[in-house]
């Protein structure tokens, strides 16, 4: 499938760390997806963000439908033009927030505990809602991705929704700061050292998004652990990375294993990271 952005599309990213907002999915394929979602909640007797053994998290190894989203020739089309044909989905989270739940994300960069060496991952924020500024739309700090990685600090709140609380440890002027609300059905694409945040769900709606970080198969890991990730368009040469198996079902025993140790792995390796640049030491 070719590249979809314009030269003008892809200039402004390069230049603004962000671009919004992208047609994907059809409301017919929004309901789909939502519906699968929603389904397996009303099966647990809970919301997917309050389950146990982090469904939140590479939620595309649990189920076939999120494996096709992932996979969907829209937003490779919009990545690829990016980061190239040679394209791998190293992480995915479910950002879901209530009706007035009070739960938030902090200022941070997504590469912070990421550990890759090529800072090229793409995060494309699916809304499967519409996600305004009352529901807690991503607001972001636009040309803040030329700036580098920055030290964070880990605030560890029940209401944040990032895994560490990771937290730039520096005051921000954020007086220039976007909102990026989009309509259900769209995307957005934020590179990888984008100074970004949302603020809480105040509507009585649900807000719900997928963000997966999409990267180059050249990209590899800073740490010693065998990471997965799962080739999605294109051929993978290099080997960096050991392959997630696509669900051969729904939530089986088989998923949930295979899911189990891919996430184990990821969050070590988040781990490793995090404990290498407290030390000032993030080489391999």
């Amino acid at each position: 499938m070719p590249a979809s952005l314009s030269t003008e599309q892809t200039e402004q990213y390069h230049r603004d760390g962000y671009l919004y907002p992208i047609d994907c999915l059809t409301p017919d394929e929004v309901a789909e997806y939502r519906g699968a979602l929603e389904a397996f909640e009303r099966s647990q007797g809970d919301t997917l963000g309050r389950l146990p053994d982090l469904v939140r998290s590479k939620t595309h190894l649990l189920f076939g439908w999120m494996d096709r989203l992932v996979r969907h020739p829209k937003v490779l089309d919009a990545v690829e033009s990016l980061i190239g044909p040679d394209i791998l989905v190293y992480h995915l989270t479910s950002w879901l927030k209530e009706p007035h739940d009070g739960t938030h994300v902090s200022w941070h960069q997504d590469g912070t505990y990421f550990g890759l060496d090529r800072p090229e991952q793409v995060t494309a924020w699916i809304a499967l809602t519409d996600s305004t500024p009352e529901m807690g739309c991503i607001e972001l700090l636009p040309g803040s991705h030329v700036i580098g990685q920055q030290p964070h600090r880990d605030d560890v709140s029940p209401t944040n929704l990032l895994s560490r609380g990771q937290t730039i440890d520096k005051k921000l002027d954020v007086h220039e700061a976007v909102i990026m609300p989009l309509t259900a059905g769209k995307i957005s694409l934020h590179h990888t050292f984008l100074v970004h945040r949302s603020a809480p769900n105040r509507t009585d709606e649900r807000r719900i998004g997928i963000g997966v970080s999409y990267i180059p198969t050249r990209c590899r890991l800073m740490t010693d652990v065998r990471v997965g990730a799962t080739l999605v368009r294109g051929q993978d040469i290099y080997g960096h990375f050991d392959p997630d198996p696509r669900p051969a079902g729904d939530f089986t025993p088989e998923t949930r294993a295979a899911h189990a140790a891919a996430v184990g792995r990821f969050f070590e390796s988040n781990k490793r990271l995090a404990a290498r640049r407290a030390s000032g030491n993030v080489g391999i």
